[in-house]
Parts: C-alpha cells; sequence; structure tokens
C-alpha cells in the first residue's frame, strides 16, 4: 500500500512537472507569436509617407486649412493622374498647386488660358531654319514635368482640345512627328464655377482625362483669422520663399510603382464595379461612369491607401476617391438638375446603397 502511495506521488511530482514545462513552453510560444503577429507591411512604404509628410508640412507653412484638397492633389501625383481644382476666384487654387510644384524638385510651367489663346501656344510650333533650309520644331510650355493651367475654362474649345492627347498619353503629335513628355507629367487645372462671366464648359472627354474633381470651398472663421494673421506677419516677404524641395522626380517615379504594387482583393474589384454600374442605371443621371472611372477609382485608393500606411485596399479608400473621381464624369437629368440635386448627392447615395463587401 505504501509503495502505491510513493508511485501515485512521484507521478503527481512529475505531471506538475511536466505541466510546468508545457506552461513555459506555451508561453515561449505565444511571446514568439506575438511577435510573429506584428504587423508589418508586405511593400515598404516607409520612404513614401516621410516625402508625402515633407511636402504636406512644406505646403502648410503657407496654405491655412484646405487638408482634403492637399491630400487629393498629392494621391494624384502617386497615382499619376491629373487633378482639375474649381472655386471661386481667391480661395488659394493657383497658389497650393504652385507650391505642391514647388516642394518636388521637378520641372514646372504655368499657362495662363485666355480666350484668344492658340493651341500652338501650349504645344509649341514648327518653325523654318533659313540655316538649315529645314522646319525646327519649338517646343511650347506644356513640355515640363508639372503643369499648371490657369483657368483652364476661359479658352474655348479649340484650344483645349490640344491637351487631349498629351494628357492620356503623354505625348504629342505634331506634323507626323512624336514628342514624348518627360516623365513624371501631371496637370493640375484650376477653372471658375461655370456660372462666372467668361467662362467655357469643358467637355465631357476633357473632363474625362481628369482623375480628380478638387472643390475648394470657403474657409471658416478661425481658417480667415489665420490667413489674415500669417499675411500681417510676412512683411512683404513672398509667400513661396518659404517653400523648400524635397522629392526628386527618381523619387516620385519610384512612389508611383509601390503605389501600383499595393494589393487589392477581388470582392473590392467588384465593389468598385457595382458602384460604376449603378450610376449607369440610375434614373436621376442621364450619362453614367465609364470603364475608365473604374480605373481611375482602383489607382486613387491605392494611392490613399499607400498614404495612410497600408499596402491593401480597404472599402474606404474606395469611398474616399469615389466622389472626386465620379463627380465630372456623370451628368444629372435635366429635371433633377432644375430642382438642385447635383452629382455629389446622388453619387452619395449610390456609394450608400451598394452593399460595402465584408
Amino acid at each position: 500500500m505504501e509503495d502505491k502511495n510513493k508511485e501515485q506521488n512521484n507521478d503527481n511530482i512529475n505531471n506538475n512537472e511536466e505541466q510546468q514545462d508545457f506552461e513555459k513552453t506555451l508561453a515561449g510560444d505565444d511571446t514568439e507569436t506575438q511577435e510573429n503577429l506584428d504587423f508589418k507591411n508586405r511593400i515598404d512604404l516607409s520612404e513614401l509617407q516621410d516625402g508625402i509628410a515633407l511636402i504636406k508640412n512644406e505646403i502648410s507653412k503657407v496654405i491655412v486649412g484646405q487638408k482634403g484638397m492637399i491630400d487629393m492633389l498629392i494621391a494624384s501625383i502617386l497615382a499619376n493622374g491629373h487633378s482639375l481644382i474649381e472655386g471661386v476666384p481667391g480661395v488659394a487654387k493657383t497658389i497650393s498647386a504652385k507650391l505642391l510644384a514647388k516642394s518636388l524638385d521637378i520641372g514646372f510651367s504655368r499657362i495662363q488660358f485666355t480666350p484668344d489663346l492658340m493651341p500652338s501656344d501650349i504645344l509649341g510650333t514648327s518653325v523654318f531654319d533659313m540655316k538649315s533650309s529645314e522646319f525646327e520644331f519649338k517646343k511650347g510650355p506644356i513640355f515640363s514635368n508639372m503643369i499648371l493651367i490657369d483657368e483652364i475654362n476661359r479658352a474655348p474649345a479649340k484650344t483645349q482640345a490640344a491637351l487631349f492627347e498629351v494628357m492620356e498619353e503623354r505625348q504629342i503629335t505634331i506634323d507626323g512627328n512624336k514628342f514624348p513628355m518627360d516623365l513624371p507629367f501631371i496637370v493640375l487645372a484650376t477653372q471658375n464655377p461655370v456660372e462666372q462671366e467668361g467662362t467655357y464648359r469643358l467637355p465631357e472627354a476633357q473632363l474625362d482625362r481628369f482623375l480628380f474633381k478638387i472643390d475648394i470651398d470657403y474657409p471658416n472663421l478661425e481658417e480667415e483669422i489665420e490667413i489674415i494673421n500669417r499675411e500681417q506677419n510676412l512683411q512683404g516677404d513672398k509667400k513661396t520663399d518659404k517653400i523648400t524641395a524635397h522629392l526628386s522626380k527618381e523619387q516620385i517615379s519610384k512612389f508611383q510603382g509601390l503605389v501600383n504594387q499595393i494589393i487589392i482583393e477581388s470582392h473590392l474589384v467588384k465593389y468598385i464595379a457595382d458602384i460604376i454600374v449603378n450610376t449607369r442605371s440610375n434614373p436621376f443621371l442621364y450619362l453614367g461612369a465609364s470603364p475608365r472611372a473604374s480605373i481611375a477609382i482602383l489607382k486613387a485608393s491605392k494611392a490613399f491607401a499607400a498614404m495612410n500606411g497600408r499596402d491593401f485596399v480597404t472599402p474606404e479608400d474606395i469611398k474616399q476617391a469615389a466622389i472626386p473621381v465620379l463627380q465630372h464624369r456623370v451628368i444629372v437629368t435635366p429635371e433633377r438638375e432644375m430642382e438642385g440635386v447635383t452629382t455629389k448627392q446622388i453619387i452619395k447615395q449610390i456609394i450608400e446603397a451598394v452593399e460595402i463587401p465584408r
């Protein structure tokens, strides 16, 4: 009997030791598992995020508020797309584009659109060289990396049409010869609302070339006070003198390549397609979005994901991209337009109606 008790006690001791060893092992495994579960991007976005932070810091030295506009301008660069900025005169459309260009170490050109501007004033023209007895092509201001087109809707359709090929294909064709643009090539255009005097409505084919249409509103009271105080503190100095260039052409091209690698799941691709298809069947819309809009949302959502430090797209990224991508690509029916319904309101309703994938 005593021998049996001794054996039982020994078994209990061994079991306790084994249990302790098991618990230590389990605790060690948990530690290792926790280390393995630490979130790490499959794509290294640290340099991209540092670059974006530098750009935002430079622009914020001059611009008060307008964070949404700045985010969309940066996203358009990352997505290799063009942006149309709309707002009443004096809300910092032009200065924002100039500051963005100055914060980048790339070529910059500004073109002021006027009713008498000709296509050759933008693209360039062939000039006869008396010495060589040949025509020589003189490049226009469009040959740069970032182009600011100020008041794009001041020029008539003939001049606006000169931008069709260069914005989509990054090249121009003159006298049968093709001239490619130096990459990266980004167009930032500003326009006043069409109700303003002396403006021409942009045709749908040209609007479709823009990745984003960015609406700028008036600043609030606090922002207005800050704007006045900053102007007072300048004491005659130029606003742009404070801006330092940070990102080179090579870095921008590298970041654009990283954005292209951002992962998007198949159910989110279907989510984008559902939103686009709904614009084509919506009774409030006379014209729905084209497949180019689908691609634009895809690229823009990847850019927003990268800006937020993620190497994968979420439904929130798609929602953030939908309105600025679609609002200039769809047309409200005349009946709803007379009632004051806007494209932005309809797009919001479509986004709310489409089921979010889980």
